[in-house]
Order: structure tokens, then sequence, then C-alpha cells
């Protein structure tokens, strides 16, 4: 089993493809937001083309309206890698959602019990003064956990901040407590079976990759994908709808903001997933870190990948 992971827009998913067709495997994706239907440009999902060529797993599995937990991807991710094991087929997971490869990785966090009374407050802050305000009072508190949480995210800044009113102590010492525990408990097998590569690319790098993405999917009809999304009769999930490229694109619809200030604004959130992501992925053990160069072609990074897993295995 190959985990393939990496900050957004650092290649990863064109290497899992190409990895997958050199060595007949199937792909997992570990995304948050690729498990909902018809959010296809905003995501960067692969497309059905190499879907066709290469099966693929947690990719169009729910509806936008649903939401979607840690808890349940657990659930799924393990049932994929049981029936392709039971098909004698290699697997490559791929993904940058931290929160889910830790799932994969080490089990689920499960933290302090709940304050419904404290919860229920904090949803109506919420809803009166927006996430982003909490999220201001979240970094104050728990400057670590901000950094790894959405702006938009209301239901995991909620979170943090209800274990951090319940206990005093802030979310991040709990989850470090429990990565402890896990490596501990798992000795030299801390990551289950999983040969961990690891895609790197310096931040200007990444940041013009980011701007070319992006421009790209605007140019692809993201705007006209947001506003079809928003004319069906359910309603999106607030998971779906704080989504990076959406949340921006339904402020432009709403007329917050206009259409440029909407794209800038999904760069900058992106770059501020990337730079929690990296400090995510700091704290990962056992990761084959491949350092890419901005002119590398995905051949020449696949066949240095080809190489390292060689070295590995030899």
């Amino acid at each position: 089993m190959i985990l393939i992971l990496g900050i957004t827009a650092s290649g990863k998913g064109s290497l899992a493809f190409e990895l997958a067709k050199s060595i007949d495997a199937e792909i997992i994706s570990i995304d948050s937001m690729k498990v909902y239907r018809r959010m296809n440009i905003g995501t960067a999902k692969p497309s059905l083309e190499q879907r066709e060529r290469i099966k693929c797993h947690l990719i169009d599995i729910i509806e936008p309206s649903d939401s979607f937990s840690v808890g349940a991807f657990h659930a799924t991710v393990l049932q994929a890698i049981e029936q392709i094991k039971n098909r004698g087929r290699k697997i490559i997971a791929v993904g940058g959602t931290a929160l889910y490869i830790k799932a994969l990785l080490y089990g689920l966090f499960e933290g302090p019990g709940s304050d419904e009374q404290v919860r229920a407050r904090l949803r109506e802050r919420a809803e009166a003064e927006g996430p982003a305000e909490l999220h201001r009072e979240l970094t104050a508190i728990d400057p670590v956990a901000a950094e790894r949480i959405n702006p938009n995210d209301s239901k995991r800044i909620i979170r943090a901040l209800e274990i951090y009113k319940i206990t005093g102590k802030p979310i991040s010492s709990f989850q470090k407590q429990w990565e402890t525990h896990n490596a501990q408990s798992a000795g030299n097998d801390i990551n289950h079976g999983w040969t961990i590569i690891g895609l790197r690319r310096e931040r200007t790098d990444i940041s013009s990759r980011i701007n070319q993405r992006i421009k790209k999917m605007i140019l692809a009809g993201l705007v006209d994908e947001v506003k079809s999304l928003l004319d069906e009769e359910k309603p999106l999930s607030k998971q779906a709808r704080c989504a990076i490229g959406y949340a921006e694109i339904i402020q432009y619809l709403n007329g917050q903001m206009d259409l440029k200030d909407a794209t800038e604004l999904i760069k900058k959130n992106t770059r501020r997933l990337a730079k929690g992501q990296r400090t995510w992925f700091k704290t990962f053990k056992d990761v084959h870190w491949l350092d890419v160069q901005p002119d590398e072609t995905t051949e020449e990074i696949l066949g240095r990948t080809q190489k390292l897993l060689s070295d590995i295995n030899s």
C-alpha cells in the first residue's frame, strides 16, 4: 500500500495516476471534497477518462446536500481497502486532507466529550457573526489548531472552541497527546503498512501553481458549476458550502464582491490551506520526501518515485 501526500497543487494526483498505471493499482482519494458529486471543477477531480482507465475510490460517493465526517471517511476507506485487497490489487492512496490522512494512519481522534449548551451558543454566534469571527477567536487561544482549520469551516472551528471552553485546554494539545500515544503504541509499525511518499515544492513554485490552477478553474466554468449546485432542489450542506473555491464564488453570486476579488480570495485561501497542510505534514512520521523542481515533468517525478520505491523495497 502506497500513500502519496503533499500540499495542494503539488502534483500528487498526476503522480498517483501515472504510478497506478505503471503498477496496475487502484486509487483511493483522501480528500474531503472530492467525495461530493457534481463538485468537479473546484475540487480538481481526476477526469472521467482517467477514472475509466484507473478505478478510483471515495470520489462522487455522496450528494452535495449531505455532510461527510472523518468518522464516515474512516469507515468507508477501510471498506475500500478490504475490497481492493480481496481482488488482489495494489493500492495507491493520494490526498492532502491531513485530518483524513491522520485517521487512515493512526485511527480516529475523538477528543473530550461534548456540551450541547456550549455548542449551541457557538452555533448561534457562527450564524450571527460568521465563522471568520470565531476563527479569529480560535487563533488567539489555539494558533496551532487555527492554522490547520479553514476559516470557513464552522463545524471544526466550533468543535475546537467547544473543547477549549469545556476543558480550558486547546484541542491541539489533546491531538498531540493522541498522536504520541499512537506512535508509542504502534512502535516500528507506526504507519500500519503504508509506504508514504511526500511531494515537496518551494513556496514560490506552489504559489505559482495555485494561481495557474485557479485561473484554469475559472476558465473551465467554476462559476456555472456553483450556480448549478445552488439551483438544485436540496441546498448545499455547510461542509460543501465552505469548500475553497465554492465559498468565494457563492459570495460573488450573492453580490458581496466582484469576480476578480472572489478569484483573488480563492488564491489567498488556497495559499492559507497550503500553509496549514505544510504544518500538518511536518508531524507525520516515516515520510519519504521528494523535493520537486518547478521544471520537472510528471514522467521525471514518476521515474524518481519508482527508484525510491525500489530502494525502499530492496
